[in-house]
């Protein structure tokens, strides 16, 4: 219970934090250059949030667990060397069917 306490705690110490590094430099740098307004705390929040929308995923650990920071085509290479021989034919196979090529 109490790690969870420090954990929500810092969750939102950080989203306060971001949200205030966000309105700083909002404030500081599009003003000046593009002459827009400035924003507030909240708008700064909704700006973070928004951008985390559109330009990252929603989710925190990413969906590969131990993945993460490794391509896809590690991942692939990971799977396929840990696959016995009937799962390598099965996967061919649907490779075939999937692409159209007969000479695999």
């Amino acid at each position: 219970m109490k790690n969870k306490l420090l954990y929500l705690l810092f969750f939102v110490a950080v989203i306060v934090c971001l949200s205030g590094v966000v309105m700083f430099l909002w404030n500081i740098i599009l003003p000046q250059v593009t002459h827009l307004a400035k924003i507030n705390y909240w708008q700064a929040l909704g700006l973070a949030v928004l951008s985390r929308i559109l330009f990252g995923r929603l989710s925190f650990g990413g969906p590969f667990g131990k993945y993460k920071g490794v391509g896809r085509a590690e991942i692939l290479k990971d799977k396929l060397m840990t696959m016995d021989e009937a799962d390598k034919a099965a996967f061919k196979e649907e490779w075939r069917k999937r692409c159209g090529r007969k000479d695999w």
